[in-house]
């Protein structure tokens, strides 16, 4: 059975006790009510990051540009993400009249449905993982995969010319740049020997020397392709072309309004912040923390969460300087990036990885100068 949210609980006494005294179907019950209470946590944290994250994005675009930002709404302008959201809720529902209608009621469901369900196997502790599947990473890239399917779908169904060219952009951008990702993904996956992102992080250690960015060559430069290719799956800026204003007017979300708008940001910012986790899964440690201070209990598993949320928004803030840094690309040149440079290099990237395990057995590129150091003085 995969370790879930649930399993870790039962490793404590009180909680044994609370589940040996219930039947087995009463055992079922308090298991599904604790997926749902942990589930419903996750998401409406996640709902605030997001819309944070909008907050983020107007309060370093506006440091960059030498500027306020938002300052009125609460302190600092905090609350700016609540004053828009209850814009979104008032605001008119419009549904063209051409426009397939069932279809345009999905697709921002479908692009918010497959950024929550990608929650269920990203690692914020050892502790706090909804359910660790042992094909964990095979999970997320099937599930992650429905947003590109609600963003053709939007552009598709607004019976638009914009927004069906910003539709048919953002379906071949993300199917293309799904490759070079996954090709960095199997790389670290060769070098942990498994697919739950519990052996991914497992593989590492609290400290920068330990984390897979430093472990070789191949793992250092696959983190960058990693990162780029993220940026082109979720839209990001300078790869932000199905969503191009200044050729599209909006692109794939033109004739959205309303909440059906505001879905599609909120699966945007959502989706940054997962595949920034992601990132600090495979490359950056996860949630270890040095010296595995606290161990598994509660102090634990805070620094934990802790220290993964901390390498989040450190990539999440980068996400954001990215956007306010670089122009836009044209189309032609953001599929030139990504299969003329980004899949050759990912390519070239997993055979070295593979090639480093079979003859180092997987080791450092650290480890094996610190042990060919001490090997003469060992001898001598």
């Amino acid at each position: 059975m995969n370790p879930t949210i649930v399993s870790y609980f039962q490793q404590f006494a009180p909680v044994q006790k609370v589940f040996e005294g219930l039947s087995p179907n009463a055992t079922t019950l308090l298991a599904l009510v604790i997926f749902f209470v942990a589930a419903f946590i996750v998401v409406n944290v996640m709902a605030i990051i997001g819309g944070l994250g909008t907050y983020a994005e107007r309060k370093v675009s506006a440091d960059m540009q030498m500027r306020q930002g938002p300052n009125r709404v609460g302190p600092y302008g905090l609350l700016q993400f609540l004053a828009d959201g209850v814009k979104m809720i008032m605001k008119e529902d419009i549904v063209p009249a051409e426009a397939d209608k069932f279809l345009f009621f999905i697709a921002p469901m479908l692009c918010l449905m497959g950024v929550f369900a990608t929650l269920a196997v990203v690692p914020f502790s050892s502790g706090l993982t909804l359910t660790d599947l042992n094909v964990g990473v095979f999970y997320l890239l099937g599930v992650a995969s429905i947003v590109g399917l609600g963003v053709f779908l939007g552009g598709y169904s607004s019976n638009s010319k914009w927004s069906m060219l910003g539709g048919m952009r953002g379906a071949s951008q993300i199917i293309s740049y799904e490759i070079p990702v996954t090709l960095s993904i199997l790389s670290i996956v060769t070098l942990a020997g498994g697919l739950s992102f519990s052996t991914l992080v497992n593989a590492q250690t609290g400290s920068p020397t330990g984390w897979y960015i430093f472990h070789n060559p191949f793992t250092f430069i696959g983190f960058f392709v990693f990162f780029v290719g993220a940026l082109a799956e979720t839209n990001r800026a300078p790869f932000d072309l199905p969503e191009a204003e200044s050729e599209l007017v909006s692109g794939y979300h033109t004739e959205f309004s309303g909440m059906r708008f505001a879905f599609f940001a909120l699966a945007e910012y959502v989706e940054v912040f997962v595949v920034c986790g992601v990132a600090t899964a495979l490359y950056l440690g996860g949630y270890k923390v040095p010296l595995d201070i606290g161990g598994n209990g509660p102090l634990g598993q805070i620094l934990q969460i802790g220290s993964f949320f901390t390498k989040t928004f450190v990539l999440y803030y980068v996400v954001i300087w990215v956007r306010w840094t670089l122009p836009r690309l044209r189309v032609d040149q953001l599929m030139t990036v990504c299969w003329k440079y980004l899949t050759p290099i990912a390519l070239f990237n997993l055979i070295g990885c593979a090639l480093w395990v079979y003859f180092f057995d997987g080791k450092s590129l650290l480890t094996l100068l610190l042990s060919s150091g001490a090997a003469p003085a060992a001898g001598h």
